[in-house]
């Protein structure tokens, strides 16, 4: 791997880590960096996971204490979400490279919708019952279906996380989004190990990217209070869109 490509990836990680922090989409960045500099569609989707990991656990950190009021609601869900990513992944396995490659442009396109439409999909409080809450039935299944696509793929999960969530179960939007904060480590750690265990990681990849990732979501928050949201969703769209134009294109 040459300098300058270890600088590229270095520069994906740090943009899809600010991306991330401000408006949520950086895996468009990540994945779509390794797959243009040749990295195989299962090995950069595999690496991609891996570099976005550090941010989903400083992420969940930020609400360790709103988890002591909530554990034994979130602990249904995170078992039905490693159920669901482990399916997910090992279906991502079962997959060749032109197969897969195939279906990156749908679920480009699919993500890309999904990120756009993020803020009419945003949860509205919902009061109910603070001992029925985490306890919908509709809840856990609804999860399972949303954690095997976030094994397979991965784009747009938060988003679409935040939404069924907000459909499913009760509280404010912290609330929601302190269990999908959590939910989101679940997912990809249960994807990394089956990855990892399928030797299909690109190591150096992933090396070259994660202290851009980590960088670039502390400079997010700086962004974040200067930047327009709408300008970053925007910029967040165009990349889905040309990366979907793009693999349509070769495919």
């Amino acid at each position: 791997m040459s300098v300058l490509v270890i600088a590229l990836l270095f520069l994906a990680g740090f943009v899809s880590g600010a991306i991330n922090a401000v408006a949520g989409g950086g895996t468009f960045i990540s994945f779509g960096a390794l797959t243009l500099i040749g990295v195989p569609s299962i090995v950069a989707n595999a690496t991609s996971s891996i570099a976005q990991l550090p941010g989903y656990i400083t992420s969940t950190l930020a609400y360790r204490k709103d988890f002591a009021k909530m554990w034994r609601g979130v602990l249904v869900l995170a078992v039905v979400s490693a159920i669901g990513s482990l399916g997910g992944a090992l279906f991502l396995l079962y997959l060749n490279n032109a197969q897969f490659s195939a279906v990156v442009p749908w679920l480009l396109l699919g993500a890309t919708a999904l990120f756009a439409a993020g803020p009419w999909l945003k949860p509205k409080p919902k009061h109910q019952d603070a001992a029925a809450e985490g306890r919908n039935f509709a809840s856990p299944i609804v999860q399972f279906f949303t954690s095997i696509y976030g094994g397979f793929f991965g784009a747009g999960m938060g988003i679409m996380m935040l939404a069924t969530l907000g459909l499913t179960e009760g509280g404010d939007y912290h609330r929601l989004n302190a269990i999908k904060n959590l939910l989101a480590n679940v997912i990809a750690i249960t994807a990394i190990i089956v990855f990892v265990s399928g030797g299909v990681v690109d190591w150096p990849g992933a090396l070259a990217m994660i202290p851009g990732v980590a960088l670039g979501g502390y400079a997010g928050v700086w962004a974040a209070k200067r930047v327009p949201q709408i300008a970053v969703r925007l910029f967040v769209i165009a990349i889905g869109l040309i990366l979907a134009g793009y693999y349509f294109w070769i495919g």
